[in-house]
């Protein structure tokens, strides 16, 4: 199963793949929260996890557009990145940050919750 792991600041967001032996799929790149933009992912197995941390709101068109797409995706707060011994906080880079929350997939794929949308009301 690959991991992608997805920083998502703003405006924009750092996309990093891992591969199950840990190498990276694809050097990560920033995209901008468009569906044009995040067809790099397109082309991943629908067996691919998605990894992002909750960033207020801005997760949540990209999230949302990732699991309409059909894949698993897994949006965790940094507490409970920090309790998978990586502080998320600490990385001085959204690169950084999106490699690690790709390595969280890898590691706890099993465990991580499932993204599901709210409801319109």
């Amino acid at each position: 199963m690959n991991s992608v792991g997805i920083d998502v600041p703003k405006r924009k967001s750092m996309i990093a793949v891992m591969r199950p032996s840990g190498e990276e799929g694809v050097s990560p790149i920033e995209n901008q929260h468009t569906d044009g933009e995040l067809s790099l992912l397109r082309g991943l197995p629908r067996e691919t996890c998605v990894v992002m941390e909750s960033t207020g709101n801005y997760h949540l068109p990209v999230a949302w557009l990732l699991n309409a797409s059909g894949f698993y995706v897994s949006v965790v707060s940094a507490a409970l990145a920090h309790d998978y011994g990586n502080n998320l906080r600490r990385a001085k880079t959204d690169k950084k940050e999106a490699i690690k929350l790709a390595n969280d997939g890898l590691d706890h794929w099993l465990t991580l919750p499932r993204y599901i949308p709210e409801k319109d009301t």
